[in-house]
């Protein structure tokens, strides 16, 4: 595993070189191939979805989701619509394929607190809608695809720790794993762990942190700071460095359908990979490189992670989120194949990105928070070999 993880990030950085050196950059409307040769996703962006209706102004975008139709929940931030004059949807707004508008609903209800900034969104293999966000009550929300309140996991507490059982801090993304009927939270800003809990009743299960280890409090280890390979030639990073033995910013999990788990670690630069157990298997580094001399924003890459629908899950995207970019890997060897995206404003260009999806047909959606606040589609156009 170790001679492939070398590999793996050889090829990252060799890609990452040439982009930069012979001015070949990402556009909206193209993927940039790195493994030549090997068949990887074509997609074509479509700059008139979705349709906003009722003249409304979205917030931030922080996630979405696709639900077993192919129609988009999309979850925004209402509070962030700040313009005098601007009206904005309620913080779950529901797309069709063709980016038209069905339904809406949530904020404050009785008998749940919402949270005071919405950030994950997952629809089970139930149906049911699971919610969570970070603020001053912490909690993950489950709800009918009517907006009718199930379950609340996690209530206001004064001290927040690695060790509680029943509380977290900042969640971010969610995850059920049909199997096991298990919900996996990563938690997340605040805590630095993936914590697990039974879907139908809210009971604790297991947690862990970054390599299996026991998920601590305190300060973060520091990581160790390389140049950016793109633009000092002759610097390489360490593919034995296997980075800090803490999470940074657990921001994202997702459970594939053969039961592996995949942990976003945003802050940390890598996405983790795991048994449902908890049991460490692998890492790979998304845009280590990329850190605040490289022009290259804060250095928070690995920001959420999503699978092709085929049956196999063949495709492993990865959104990068300083680099603005969203990179394909084959899941299970996990050799990069191309990114696509690029930083700006335009269709399919991005700013400010924080999540990526997919639907059932193969499509790649993207949402964007900070001043960005849409949601890309991507059309898949097929497989090709260039």
């Amino acid at each position: 595993m170790a001679s492939k993880q070398k590999w793996n990030q050889s090829i990252v950085w060799l890609a990452l070189a040439v982009a930069t050196t012979s001015g070949n950059f990402a556009t909206a409307h193209a993927q940039t191939r790195v493994a030549t040769g090997q068949p990887a996703p074509t997609f074509e962006v479509d700059p008139a979805w979705p349709k906003i209706p009722n003249g409304w102004t979205l917030g931030q975008v922080s996630s979405a989701v696709s639900d077993s139709k192919g129609n988009i929940w999309v979850l925004q931030r209402p509070r962030t619509v700040v313009h005098t004059g601007d009206k904005t949807g309620p913080p779950v707004l529901v797309f069709d394929q063709n980016g038209n508008y069905i339904k809406g609903w949530g904020g404050p209800g009785e008998g749940y607190d919402w949270p005071e900034s919405e950030h994950g969104i997952y629809i089970d293999y139930k149906g049911f809608v699971w919610i969570c966000g970070d603020g001053p009550n912490d909690q993950v929300l489950k709800f009918t695809q009517d907006g009718k309140f199930v379950l609340q996991i996690g209530h206001g507490s004064p001290k927040k720790s690695n060790a509680d059982t029943q509380q977290m801090w900042r969640p971010a993304g969610l995850s059920v794993y049909p199997k096991t009927n298990e919900l996996f939270v990563s938690d997340g800003y605040g805590n630095k762990r993936v914590i697990v809990f039974d879907a139908d009743t809210g009971a604790f299960k297991r947690m862990w942190g970054a390599f299996g280890n026991k998920p601590l409090d305190g300060p973060l280890p520091k990581a160790k700071a390389y140049a950016d390979p793109t633009r000092v030639m002759n610097k390489t990073l360490p593919a034995d460095d296997p980075g800090p033995s803490q999470f940074s910013t657990v921001h994202d999990v997702k459970v594939s359908n053969d039961g592996v788990v995949y942990v976003a670690d945003r802050g940390g630069q890598r996405v983790q990979i795991f048994s449902v157990d908890g049991k460490y298997q692998t890492q790979i580094w998304i845009d280590r490189w990329c850190e605040e001399i490289g022009g290259c924003g804060n250095g928070q890459t690995a920001g959420a992670v999503a699978f092709s629908p085929d049956p196999e899950q063949r495709f492993l995207y990865v959104m990068s989120r300083s680099a603005s970019r969203v990179w394909v890997f084959d899941r299970k060897t996990l050799t990069p194949l191309e990114w696509l995206g690029s930083p700006g404003i335009g269709p399919g260009e991005f700013y400010g990105p924080h999540w990526v999806l997919t639907d059932p047909k193969g499509n790649i959606y993207v949402c964007e928070v900070l001043d960005g606040r849409r949601i890309h589609k991507f059309v898949l156009k097929g497989i090709t070999t260039k």
